[in-house]
C-alpha cells in the first residue's frame, strides 16, 4: 500500500484482502450461471433497474424503469430491454456498442434485496422483438438482449443502511430546486430556467413512450 496525502491507497489484490475477512461460504456458491425461478420472480416483479457499461473513456451507470415485468425473460440465459426515449446521448448504448460487457442492479420498491445481473449485450431492432411492448401503439426504437453470465441476489445491508423505502432519509422535492433551473446553472444556452423546466415538464408528459 502506497501512502497519500489524504489516505493509504490499496494498489493489489494481496493488499485488498488483507482489510477484510474472507468471503462466507454461501456468499462464494450463491453465483448463478442462469436465472432460477426466484431470480425470473424477482424480475417480473422489478419496474426499476440500474445499468452499468463501459468503453475505453470509462464507466457509466443509467437508470431504467417501467411497469413492472418490463425487462423480460425469454429463456433461462437470456433478458431483453426496450430502450423507450430519453435524452438521446445514448450513453450506454454507446459503449454497448465498442464493449457488450453490462451490470445490471435490480430493485422492487418495499424489498431490501436487490439482484445483480451480469452478462453480454447486444442491440436489435427485429420487428419481432420490438413487438414485444407496445404502449399506446408505440414500440421502443432498439431492444437490447442480454447473455446472462452470472445472477445472484444481493443482501439487503445497503438499503438497510440507506433506509431507502422508509420516511427517514425521504426528502421534500421543494428542498431542491426544480431541474430546469439547476440545469441552467450548469450549461450556457439562451433558454431561461423556467423555458427549460417547461420543456421538461413537456416531455414527462408526452414522450415517456
Amino acid at each position: 500500500m502506497e501512502a497519500r496525502p489524504g489516505g493509504i491507497v490499496v494498489k493489489n489484490q494481496a493488499e485488498l484482502r488483507e482489510r477484510y475477512a474472507p468471503a462466507i461460504e454461501r456468499a462464494k456458491l450463491k453465483t448463478l450461471r442462469r436465472l432460477d425461478r426466484h431470480c425470473r420472480n424477482f424480475i417480473a416483479r422489478s419496474p426499476f433497474f440500474c445499468l452499468g457499461t463501459g468503453s475505453a473513456e470509462g464507466a457509466d451507470v443509467t437508470p431504467r424503469g417501467d411497469r413492472p415485468g418490463f425487462v423480460q425473460v425469454l429463456d433461462d440465459v437470456t433478458l431483453a430491454v426496450p430502450d423507450w426515449p430519453g435524452n438521446n446521448r445514448l450513453d450506454s448504448l454507446s459503449n454497448i456498442v465498442s464493449n457488450p460487457q453490462v451490470g445490471m442492479l435490480f430493485l422492487i420498491p418495499g424489498v431490501d434485496e436487490t439482484l445483480r445481473v451480469n452478462g453480454t449485450a447486444e442491440i436489435k431492432a427485429n420487428p419481432e422483438l420490438l413487438a414485444l411492448w407496445n404502449v399506446d401503439g408505440k414500440q421502443p426504437k432498439s431492444v437490447l438482449v442480454i447473455t446472462v453470465r452470472e445472477a445472484y441476489l444481493h443482501c439487503a445491508k445497503a438499503l438497510i443502511r440507506a433506509r431507502l423505502w422508509r420516511e427517514d432519509y425521504k426528502v421534500n422535492r421543494s428542498e431542491l430546486p426544480p431541474y430546469g433551473h439547476m440545469l441552467k446553472d450548469q450549461i450556457e444556452v439562451c433558454d431561461t430556467a423556467e423555458e427549460i423546466q417547461a420543456s421538461v415538464l413537456e416531455s414527462y408528459a408526452k414522450k415517456l413512450y
